[in-house]
């Protein structure tokens, strides 16, 4: 079989998966409204997708503060956290597993999003430039929008962003998920408070590395207090040049974070690879010095190929690969690559926003017409 390592088994944590595929994170903005909360046709497009190694659910805010996007689903209602249940439940009746990701998208959001109209907060009140958000107007229509002017956080408000993420925490472990990632990359709130070019702040949690990455690691310490370490993950872009964010110490601020999660204990790195989004490739270099400080579990996610996945953790470069697009068109991929069959094209009108179709419609290999 050309891909027997990828589809072999691996531990991540304490969790035995039952091979090395995948799902990655996939914002659909398709929650129910009002209130964002997962519906019964989320469950379905989950289960569907049970038969990957480990599913990692679409980024979901920890707050109405911490959403940047129209119907995305949050995780801090009981009405949000009961719909999770159903979704987890209906994973775990396929004999899947699902991790929950847990995100707050800082300055990427708009005040007709936030609570009142309020501004979205920030490390420092610093606009997100070319970067547009989806938003319902005032006239009930949908469209994008330019991400607003957000306001600096107090530091004495940042204790309250590590008790957003401990309360979602508390409800996906009560929900049933079998692990929980901290989305600290592609330009959201945890990124903006490690990079360089959007934390301009003299506090505590702003100026050197250890300050900048203060707020993700008390976040993280926060959620393993809750879940354990070896059930959680965290999610992070170093060359990640999306929504105007820019980092002149990316390398050395993630390698930095990269030993600390190795004294939390964090079961595995999400590494997504920012040259999709227009940043730099990683270099060999640096996925080494990645693996020297970091002894968990390292998932790579960035458009590969089932050969490509399966090279690279041959290497040793990885212990998994989370697939995107491939997922979001064909919920059988662990039976697709296994028959070294084809995969179905992903309709991109469909991806944000809309009902079944582009959504659990997609057809498995069983169904699709014999020829």
């Amino acid at each position: 079989m050309p891909y027997d390592t990828l589809l072999s088994p691996v531990t991540i944590g304490n969790l035995e998966l039952p091979n090395r595929v995948m799902m990655a994170p996939l914002t659909r903005n398709r929650a129910s409204q009002p209130g964002d909360v997962p519906s019964e046709m989320n469950a379905l497009y989950y289960a569907q997708r049970a038969s990957a190694g480990l599913i990692v659910t679409e980024a979901t805010q920890v707050s109405r503060q911490g959403q940047g996007y129209w119907a995305t689903p949050g995780m801090y209602s009981d009405a949000q956290e009961a719909g999770w249940k159903a979704i987890a439940g209906a994973v775990h009746a396929r004999h899947g597993r699902i991790a929950q990701q847990l995100w707050h998208v800082g300055r990427v959001s708009h005040r007709l999003i936030q609570d009142g109209g309020a501004p979205p907060v920030a490390p420092s009140a610093i606009r997100a430039r070319n970067t547009q958000v989806f938003v319902r107007n005032d006239d009930g229509s949908f469209g994008m929008i330019d991400a607003d002017n957000p306001r600096a956080l107090e530091t004495n408000e940042i204790p309250g962003i590590v008790l957003q993420f401990v309360d979602a925490a508390h409800r996906a472990k009560r929900a049933g998920f079998d692990m929980i990632e901290v989305h600290a990359a592609n330009g959201y709130l945890l990124h903006q408070f490690m990079a360089t070019g959007t934390n301009h702040r003299t506090d505590d949690y702003g100026g050197s590395v250890e300050n900048r990455l203060r707020l993700t690691i008390d976040v993280l310490e926060a959620v393993c207090g809750v879940m354990g370490a070896n059930r959680v993950g965290i999610r992070v872009s170093p060359n990640f040049i999306g929504f105007d964010l820019q980092d002149d110490e990316a390398d050395t601020s993630s390698l930095h974070l990269a030993s600390e999660l190795k004294r939390i204990g964090v079961a595995y790195l999400h590494l997504a690879e920012g040259d999709w989004a227009g940043g730099e490739p990683l270099t060999e270099d640096y996925r080494r010095a990645l693996r020297e400080a970091y002894d968990g579990s390292i998932i790579l996610c960035g458009n590969y190929t089932a050969k490509q996945a399966n090279q690279r953790i041959e290497r040793g470069d990885a212990d998994a690969v989370a697939f995107g697009r491939a997922y979001l068109a064909n919920p059988d991929l662990v039976e697709r690559i296994r028959a070294n069959a084809p995969l179905n094209t992903p309709d991109e009108s469909t991806f944000y926003g809309g009902a079944e179709k582009g959504y659990t419609d997609y057809p498995t290999l069983d169904e699709m017409p014999k020829t």
